[in-house]
């Protein structure tokens, strides 16, 4: 069970198409973050932002088919030291995005070193690689990049050493590019839609969800990008896509996670991403993603 939690915000838009996801831990943190925190009954220590230049301060680079691959390259090899650093000395680390290609950083460095699940809870795949994606954009890279799938192979910084496929598991997708719906098909990762999701009901899925990526693995990582929910609930994203689950949904897969961490202390590392105040609705996207994390780390109604 989760007693201590290390808050790491990655405030970077250098990922995605549109601007202000940057904002995102500040949102998050302003929203009550580590009183929701202090809620669930952990205790919870921030320290800071990952060093991130403004986009402005930054070239975009000659891959266009991975736009500022070399930033977030650069903020991910910190990201991955500081998750790396909170799992050694005995906390959770809950990194704050930021876009989701923060996420390569999250995963490398909570599988540094031992064997680690994932469960991706997102609209999208993720599952492009620079050769197959349709706008180069790398936070639809991210799990790919972990995996080390294509051109991500050589590039040591991006790949998650202890992640298998067998161990992935996605949750709610409904949004998918063709070759990125080929990729997964020929893949070993786990894929529910969100059509499993309506035909089984949400706790099934989830706890298959869950017992895929906790199967013979020290650990699970847990990514939770805030469009996977409806943009009725969370209208502050940058790529939002009706059909996702509700608010009360969201809270239930996330309880899901602190039973099953409370029973066998599986939950290594939690991120919460692609929240963009610029996009939200009185900042509800942000409490939103603070409630979930207070639900993962074992707040409880009763």
């Amino acid at each position: 069970m989760t007693n201590a939690v290390r808050i790491i915000g990655a405030p970077t838009d250098y990922g995605a198409n549109r601007r202000g996801v940057d904002m995102g831990p500040s949102a998050i943190r302003y929203a009550g973050l580590d009183r929701q925190i202090r809620a669930a009954g952990a205790a919870c220590a921030d320290i800071g932002d990952v060093r991130a230049p403004l986009m402005e301060e930054r070239e975009n680079g000659s891959d266009v088919n991975a736009r500022h691959i070399d930033a977030v390259r650069e903020v991910n090899v910190r990201l991955a030291d500081d998750v790396a650093a909170a799992i050694e000395d005995g906390e959770v680390p809950l990194v704050l995005g930021g876009d989701h290609s923060v996420a390569i950083g999250s995963m490398a460095g909570s599988a540094r070193t031992d064997p680690t699940g994932v469960v991706w809870f997102d609209a999208h795949g993720d599952f492009n690689t620079p050769s197959t994606s349709p706008s180069g954009n790398v936070h639809g890279m991210p799990l790919a990049a972990a995996l080390g799938l294509d051109e991500f192979a050589e590039m040591d910084w991006a790949t998650a050493a202890g992640l298998s496929e067998e161990n992935v598991a996605l949750v709610g997708l409904r949004d998918l590019d063709e070759s990125e719906r080929a990729a997964i098909r020929a893949s070993d990762v786990t894929a529910y839609t969100m059509s499993d999701i309506d035909e089984r009901g949400l706790t099934t899925v989830v706890e298959d969800a869950l017992a895929v990526a906790a199967d013979g693995v020290e650990g699970i990582h847990v990514s939770l990008d805030l469009d996977w929910l409806d943009p009725n609930e969370a209208p502050g994203v940058g790529t939002p896509v009706r059909g996702g689950v509700t608010y009360r949904e969201a809270h239930a897969a996330m309880e899901l996670l602190a039973d099953l961490d409370r029973r066998y202390d599986v939950l290594r590392s939690l991120e919460l991403v692609e929240v963009n105040p610029i996009l939200d609705e009185r900042n509800q996207t942000a409490e939103m993603a603070a409630e979930l994390a207070a639900s993962a780390l074992g707040k409880r109604i009763l």
